[in-house]
């Protein structure tokens, strides 16, 4: 057995691991090329002739192209599980909440601790909330109204 032939065969084996380390860990396809050029010119090195080598490189990325479309396959059935999606939905009426629910501060009264450009910070209630005035400037000690609550956006206008 001649060198290139064993350079062939180590590059050849390289290749599938770097197509495996591919399917595991993302990323954006560095060792999946990389290992399908270790793949081609292993193939190449350790075939006879040119078109051997052409000819079986067809005959496994064939292979890997359906062995891929398998995994992908199985992948979206959700016969295989995988660690990155997530199963469980997490329900408001379950006790899971995202963000902080602000609907309670709707009509309430407050001052401006800063000047509103249009946003700045408003006290209601003893407790400062990041504000946003309906588009105008609004100073510093002006009273203010929550008009509208827009998830964690306070909406807000000078009285």
């Amino acid at each position: 057995m001649d060198t290139l032939m064993i350079v062939g065969i180590i590059l050849f084996i390289a290749g599938f691991i770097l197509i495996a380390v591919e399917m595991v860990v993302p990323g954006f396809g560095a060792p999946g090329i990389s290992g399908i050029a270790c793949l081609v010119i292993g193939l190449f090195l350790t075939a006879d002739t040119i078109e051997e080598g052409a000819f079986i490189t067809v005959i496994v990325l064939a292979l890997l192209a359906i062995m891929m479309a398998i995994i992908l396959w199985m992948l979206s059935k959700g016969k295989i599980h995988s660690p990155i999606i997530l199963e469980e939905e997490q329900k408001k009426d379950e006790g899971y909440i995202s963000s902080v629910d602000l609907d309670y501060l709707l009509g309430k009264k407050g001052i401006a601790e800063t000047d509103l450009r249009p946003t700045g910070v408003g006290n209601f209630e003893g407790v400062n909330f990041d504000v946003i005035s309906e588009g105008k400037y609004i100073s510093k000690g002006a009273s203010l109204e929550i008009i509208k609550v827009n998830g964690s956006k306070l909406i807000v206008k000078q009285q």
